[in-house]
């Protein structure tokens, strides 16, 4: 495979990463495309929607029977307290919330006002947020969650006889991309097992040629493959942590140092 990749080696000009445009002007992309002068551009290739309360309810979940509540996201965050408060549903201030990272928890904000004594937050990982909950082995979880989701923490709260409930708050679908259908990118950037999914949901007669097919993480590198599609660029690598960092060496590797 790799003699494969190697053969495909040519200058990139466009890349497509399958998100939303960042906010922040200074972001990673905006400077990446700015020194090697490459065309980036932005577009989900899935979107989410919320449950109805009417089709929370068949779960058969009581929100209050539980004593902390998993966040791993700040869309699971947003449609937690949408179905809260459609439920009429009131957060008691004794309630306990694990969250993923800093960004998730101070997100909360929007919702709750802050005690830091109820909050507990990882650094950013799944990992980072697995040590905090072995410390809190007594708690009454609840995990809010999309259809669609990694198996590492319902596994390891089952493995390790936690009290947990799953609950399906919002889907993960395939976005409309027909307009990108006579569209031609170097190369597409994924993130997740559903960004391949919905490019063939939307494209069912794909066929790579030439484009060249960037994935974040062991998770979405695996779909690329078992799609049957080559992988040119993957991250994290040591020395690239992020997606620009890989894309970058890629590219610097084609086109030329800067």
């Amino acid at each position: 495979m790799s003699e494969k990749v190697n053969e495909r080696l040519r200058k990139v000009k466009s890349i497509l990463i399958t998100q939303e445009a960042p906010t922040d002007p200074n972001s990673p992309y905006f400077k990446l495309a700015e020194k090697f002068n490459l065309k980036i551009d932005f577009r989900p290739f899935i979107q989410v929607e919320p449950v109805s309360a009417k089709d929370f309810r068949k779960q058969k979940i009581d929100i209050l029977n539980h004593t902390g509540i998993i966040f791993t996201s700040r869309n699971a965050v947003d449609h937690f307290f949408q179905i809260c408060n459609e439920l009429k549903v009131e957060m008691p201030a004794d309630m306990k919330y694990f969250c993923i990272s800093e960004q998730t928890s101070n997100y909360l904000q929007k919702y709750i006002v802050i005690r830091k004594r109820k909050i507990f937050t990882g650094l950013k990982t799944t990992q980072d947020l697995l040590e905090i909950l072995k410390k809190h082995k007594s708690e009454k979880y609840l995990f809010p969650c999309s259809d669609i989701r990694k198996n590492d923490i319902p596994d390891f709260l089952r493995d390790h006889g936690f009290q947990y409930t799953e609950a399906i708050i919002y889907h993960t679908v395939a976005s409309n991309l027909s307009d990108l259908k006579e569209v031609y990118y170097d190369v597409l950037a994924f993130f997740s097992p559903s960004g391949i999914n919905s490019l063939f949901v939307n494209f069912p007669d794909f066929t790579q040629n030439n484009t060249r097919i960037a994935a974040f993480g062991p998770t979405t590198a695996k779909a690329v493959r078992d799609a049957g599609l080559i992988l040119d660029i993957e991250a994290p690598l040591p020395n690239a942590p992020s997606m620009t960092g890989a894309l970058e060496l890629y590219v610097k590797r084609v086109n030329g140092n800067k």
